[in-house]
């Protein structure tokens, strides 16, 4: 009986781990292999070389970050604003954030990963655009409060800021309601 080999799945999933922790540079064959206590041998088997595989984890991580929590948000029943916010706590969340934040620093030096992030960001983008679209009809507005929504949820994990008095989950709980809800005062709500 043959020597059963690492799931390819297990490859792309270390790879990711290893591009969320120590960035692109460290994706290596060799230290992927010691990671999964298995040959780099079996590498082979499933990917032409180490470019194959950062394709492979691209395609994983637009896949995760994008059509999965598409799919799952459509099963809510909810309204639109609450699906946005379901939307962003499943894109950033602990599992994805430190993957999202590594292919940003990639896409700084690498176009097609560039063009790859801007697809991304284009669909999340398009769901704030319809999450804040729901309640305000001002298209200039619209594109304004998804910006500022999309780099609140990207920047609050670069910023060590205290808040006096409140919780950052506070903070930020507000912030979101400020972005996504037109206020209870006004005239066009």
């Amino acid at each position: 009986m043959g020597a059963l080999r690492t799931p390819r799945e297990k490859w792309v999933g270390a790879g990711l781990q290893t591009l969320a922790s120590g960035g692109v540079d460290a994706v290596r064959v060799e230290a992927l292999a010691k990671s999964l206590g298995v040959t780099k041998g079996g590498f082979y088997g499933y990917f032409a070389d180490r470019d194959a595989l950062l394709t492979e984890m691209l395609d994983a991580w637009e896949r995760e970050a994008t059509d999965d929590v598409l799919e799952r948000i459509e099963h809510e029943d909810a309204d639109t604003r609450a699906r946005a916010r379901l939307a962003g706590k499943l894109t950033f969340s602990d599992r994805l954030r430190p993957i999202d934040l590594a292919v940003r620093d990639w896409a700084r030096r690498d176009p097609a990963v560039a063009e790859r992030l801007r697809r991304v960001d284009n669909k999340r983008m398009d769901l704030l655009r319809e999450a804040i679209g729901s309640s305000c009809a001002d298209p200039d507005e619209i594109e304004a409060r998804s910006l500022l929504a999309f780099c609140l949820a990207i920047g609050n994990h670069f910023l060590a800021a205290d808040h006096p008095g409140r919780t950052r989950a506070e903070v930020l709980d507000r912030a979101g309601r400020l972005l996504l809800e037109r206020p209870t005062d006004d005239p066009a709500r």
